[in-house]
């Protein structure tokens, strides 16, 4: 895990510009807390962040390559799980290695393969290489997304990062947004690439990204593909539970402390069973950790988005796992305390307004980092193995958009309904969202002979794994670097994503409930009550006190008349919500709150120039 950063410009010999480079470097300081290094020659300069995972003292980035034809530089963020296997087969056509790094086995291995390396890696990455025997930059990403990646052309090169902070701090990119930067804000679609800032895209998952003096390329080596199922039921459940080992294994690998975040939700505790056991198999004992709030185990009042409350599943499981669990216990004042949200916000770079449920990642995950380096999560599960409500929600199903938006408002809130009423008429949602779907249902591949029903559930499943869960791996991405703790997602595992993406529906509901498939490959190792439990999203704090704290701050900012945020949010609105009653501050106004006090925070920190013409 790291952040890396460089800029290519072949009318500069950037050797000149160490300064630039190293402003672009050190956004990256909260990614790679233990060290940094930058690397230039002629049109290309490199800078690199680390956190470090593997071969403390050998893993230092940027890394080069001396060959007869010129410098090969690389600088990596992420993990390849399989780097063993490749190093052994890398030795076997005779490369040396001096580190014990899988850094220095992507590097030999661009070296033997080129940018077809991407195929053979197994991980969460996003790396750069420049290769000077070509002149070239190659900039690949993980299947998933799960690792971050933004590029930003120029008429004579490009810039990137991990994040689009570290181009921000080049003066040739300036924060400038657009309409379709503040769709994207609002609009919770993910488009493919869409990076919000203008001029500034991502790289896509699954894609290699090359740039010359000719130009951009792009290729992609992975996606989503449709194939017949080959097992029936007891042959599916083997195949699950055997992968569900053979990733976890491998993402235990690190030469520093590692956890498992544990919710007390099937995912998570499927995870940490297994973590569990193979780690007493080398005599040690696994850590747990959980988020709760405030008094809310005990004053917990069940509603339509969550039943039950974690605290008492997460503890059953651990108990049965024998983990050293801890529950991380945040309070109101925590949650909404503004330091918090510019802490969120500056990770995330634009103003996503998920309030409570950011704040309280960014706290767990900044107490876990007093413990360990590492830490393996459940998330994406429900996107792989179909565990949202959605998936049995006919209306969802047939809904004619993406599924997570039908009812939405009503159950996560309306948050636009704070936006001044030209800025809507000019953000034009609804055709945006029309739009961004119809492109999206495009690319589902139907099997042949596929019934309408199950290529509905196979479009369904598509959306999410292509859309909404790279929403979710961002913000887990980002929450966690901001404090230096990696977070590895073993159900990202491509292996795993193909092989139940084309499990029919049948088989992935065969007991009529979410998630059946991974239920089913981790029974014997969960406690009933987690094994029975339905879903429960993460969870949101209830106590009035947040919403309270979040009404006086902005009342704050209304007094301020001048603020720039007033040219997208209604004042009248943000004052009718200031002034509501706490105890009528539900989800939906909560949500327009936070989303109006995030709206003000990037305008302080970033001073985006925002434009709607």
């Amino acid at each position: 895990m790291c952040g890396i950063t460089g800029w290519v410009s072949y009318d500069r010999d950037l050797r000149t510009h160490p300064q630039t480079l190293d402003a672009m470097t050190e956004t990256m300081s909260c990614r790679g807390p233990d060290d940094r290094g930058t690397w230039a020659e002629g049109p290309a300069a490199l800078g690199h962040r680390r956190l470090a995972i593997i071969d403390l003292p050998g893993g230092r980035q940027p890394m080069t390559a001396t060959t007869p034809e010129g410098t090969v530089a690389l600088v990596y963020s992420g993990e390849t799980y399989n780097f063993t296997e490749l190093r052994e087969e890398l030795a076997g056509r005779g490369h040396e290695f001096t580190t014990g790094s899988d850094t220095e086995v992507v590097l030999r291995g661009y070296l033997e393969w080129g940018e077809g390396v991407a195929e053979r890696l197994n991980g969460m990455y996003a790396f750069a290489v420049w290769d000077g025997r070509r002149q070239r930059l190659v900039m690949v990403r993980d299947r998933m997304g799960i690792k971050p990646f933004y590029f930003h052309p120029t008429p004579d090169g490009v810039l990137f990062g991990s994040e689009p902070k570290a181009i921000l701090a080049n003066p040739l990119a300036r924060p400038r947004v657009g309409v379709d930067g503040l769709r994207e804000v609002f609009a919770f679609v993910k488009t493919p690439g869409a990076a919000v800032w203008d001029g500034m895209r991502e790289v896509e998952p699954g894609t290699v990204v090359t740039v010359d003096r000719d130009g951009l390329r792009s290729r992609t080596y992975w996606r989503l593909e449709t194939r017949p199922h080959p097992h029936d039921r007891d042959e599916t459940v083997a195949t699950v539970r055997s992968l569900l080992d053979d990733i976890v294994r491998r993402q235990l690998v690190a030469d520093v402390p590692r956890c498992v975040l544990l919710s007390g939700g099937l995912d998570s505790s499927a995870l940490s069973a297994v973590a569990a056991g193979q780690l007493a198999g080398a005599g040690e004992t696994l850590r747990s950790f959980s988020v709760d709030f405030a008094g809310q185990s005990d004053h917990f009042v069940a509603d339509e988005m969550r039943g039950t409350p974690d605290a008492p599943y997460a503890h059953d499981v651990a108990r049965l796992a024998g983990t050293d669990h801890r529950d991380i216990v945040l309070d109101s004042q925590a949650l909404a305390d503004p330091e918090v949200r510019a802490k969120m916000l500056t990770a995330r770079d634009m103003p996503v307004g998920f309030g409570d449920m950011d704040a309280s990642l960014y706290l767990l995950f900044r107490s876990i980092r007093e413990h360990s380096t590492v830490a393996l999560s459940g998330e994406s599960a429900d996107e792989v193995f179909g565990g949202y409500l959605q998936f049995f929600d006919e209306q969802a199903r047939r809904g004619g958009t993406f599924p997570w938006l039908v009812r939405h408002a009503e159950t996560l809130g309306d948050d636009t309904g704070v936006l001044c009423r030209d800025v809507l008429d000019a953000l034009d949602l609804p055709t945006y969202i029309g739009d961004s779907y119809a492109t999206a249902v495009r690319g589902v591949e139907r099997l042949d002979g596929e019934s309408d029903f199950e290529y509905r559930m196979r479009t369904v499943s598509h959306l999410y794994l292509t859309r909404f869960v790279r929403s979710l791996l961002d913000r887990k991405d980002r929450a966690s670097m901001a404090v230096g703790l990696e977070v590895r997602v073993p159900f990202c595992d491509h292996r795993l994503v193909g092989y139940v993406y084309n499990a029919p529906w049948a088989l992935k509901s065969f007991d009529g409930r979410e998630k059946s498939l991974l239920r089913e490959a981790a029974a014997d190792r969960l406690p009933r009550s987690v094994y029975d439990r339905v879903k429960s999203p993460y969870p949101s704090t209830q106590d009035p006190k947040y919403a309270f704290a979040l009404q006086e701050h902005a009342k704050d900012l209304l007094a301020d008349p001048g603020h720039p945020v007033f040219g997208l949010v209604d004042r009248e609105a943000l004052r009718g919500l200031a002034h509501r009653d706490t105890p009528q501050i539900r989800q939906a106004s909560r949500r327009g709150l936070e989303r109006a006090l995030d709206l003000a925070l990037w305008f302080d920190l970033y001073k985006p120039e925002v434009s709607l013409g």
